[in-house]
């Protein structure tokens, strides 16, 4: 029987209907747009049901969030408003299901810039406590049943609108390894991401290593600051070319123990 697809978008300051369009969106929706005000819309869409939250407040994870409580359908997947999706996104998603029955989520491939792109599948393979950093809110699929089993959710520390610049997919895919589920990557291509200027990424600079140093508190506790240097001895070129890996590695330990001081 064919599964139910629904997206989970979170957007800002935008027109659902224009969105959808763009998006090409051709499966049920739920659309959080933090647009400074509080509303509720739906409308159809061929023959799919799109609902449009919006919001006043801001912050991508509380987004995410709300999309999730509002889901309702077999399997979700979760995108963000720059990405364009395939024709048949749908039957790709339903047929990976199918190929992987034990899955509970499965990250899927979308073409980005060179410059932006921090993962691509090569291979279908499990993901576990080595390899699953580097996946984007935007590759993920997920049944939702398993997500509702787990009981996992976004944090609202970290990403676009938050206290700390980013890492909040990481964390979302550490608490689902944690919780149990099966996760795999797949060769499938679901879209393609429009170039825009990031929401949060404005250089390599003391913000930028600090944040880092907090999110690699949470991630990895005592083994931080090791694996903060060698993320920085990894990336100097590209990150340490105006400041040095010892000045950057001060700043990331700075954001670690500034972590372990708090009680959040």
């Amino acid at each position: 029987m064919a599964k139910r697809i629904q997206l989970l978008v979170s957007a800002v300051d935008k027109e659902a209907h224009v969105l959808a369009e763009q998006m090409q969106i051709d499966s049920d929706a739920v659309i959080v747009n933090q647009c400074g005000q509080y509303g509720y819309e739906e409308f159809k869409r061929a023959d799919h049901r799109i609902q449009v939250f919006s919001m006043a407040e801001r912050g991508v994870g509380l987004s995410r969030n709300t999309a999730l409580l509002h889901a309702d359908a077999d399997i979700c997947a979760f995108a963000d408003e720059d990405i364009v999706l395939c024709a048949d996104y749908r039957e790709k998603i339903c047929r990976i299901y199918e190929e992987l029955p034990d899955a509970d989520m499965i990250l899927v491939n979308v073409k980005v810039a060179p410059a932006r792109r921090t993962y691509w599948n090569e291979d279908i393979h499990r993901i576990n406590y080595r390899n699953y950093g580097r996946y984007p809110a935007y590759s993920i699929t997920a049944r939702h049943e398993a997500l509702l089993r787990a009981n996992v959710h976004y944090s609202l520390l970290f990403g676009g609108g938050a206290r700390y610049s980013n890492g909040e997919d990481s964390l979302f895919l550490r608490d689902c390894l944690k919780a149990g589920l099966r996760i795999y990557s797949h060769t499938v291509c679901i879209g393609e991401e429009k170039e825009r200027e990031s929401t949060w990424f404005s250089g390599y600079h003391e913000k930028f290593f600090k944040d880092r140093g907090v999110l690699y508190h949470y991630l990895y506790g005592r083994m931080a600051l090791p694996l903060s240097f060698r993320f920085l001895w990894v990336h100097r070129q590209e990150m340490c070319s105006s400041v040095s890996v010892k000045q950057a590695y001060r700043w990331m330990k700075n954001g670690v123990e500034e972590a372990r001081r708090r009680i959040v």
